[in-house]
């Protein structure tokens, strides 16, 4: 999949929207959900970039990219429910990851499509 793909432009907005919110977060989260939000976020940008660039399967780093979205997903609910940030803003998040796990998915099963495991 090209660099050029819908998800890395969704991706690149969720981050430029996500860490000034992070960075806005009261002092008593500084030290976890401040830290771990951009880690996760991050870390689903890097593992879309090497499965975009990888000329073999990506399909593992795709599922590891998944998890990683979900981590960011539970990581943006408990700082609603810590009230880290209002429901508004997790509104927002919630529809921007909801975005780009449905692109993700896409992507994951497109490489299905083009080459069918090898199993019962």
């Amino acid at each position: 999949m090209s660099s050029e793909s819908p998800i890395f432009g969704q991706t690149y907005d969720f981050l430029r929207w996500l860490l000034p919110l992070a960075a806005k977060m009261p002092r008593e989260h500084r030290s976890g959900l401040v830290r771990r939000i951009p880690e996760a976020a991050f870390a689903f940008q890097h593992l879309l970039l090497a499965a975009a660039k990888q000329n073999a399967e990506p399909s593992a780093l795709l599922r590891e990219a998944d998890t990683s979205l979900a981590e960011l997903r539970l990581l943006l609910r408990l700082a609603r429910d810590l009230q880290a940030i209002s429901f508004k803003q997790y509104e927002e998040g919630a529809r921007r990851s909801s975005e780009i796990g449905r692109l993700l998915g896409g992507w994951l099963r497109r490489l299905e499509e083009l080459s069918p495991a090898c199993g019962p």
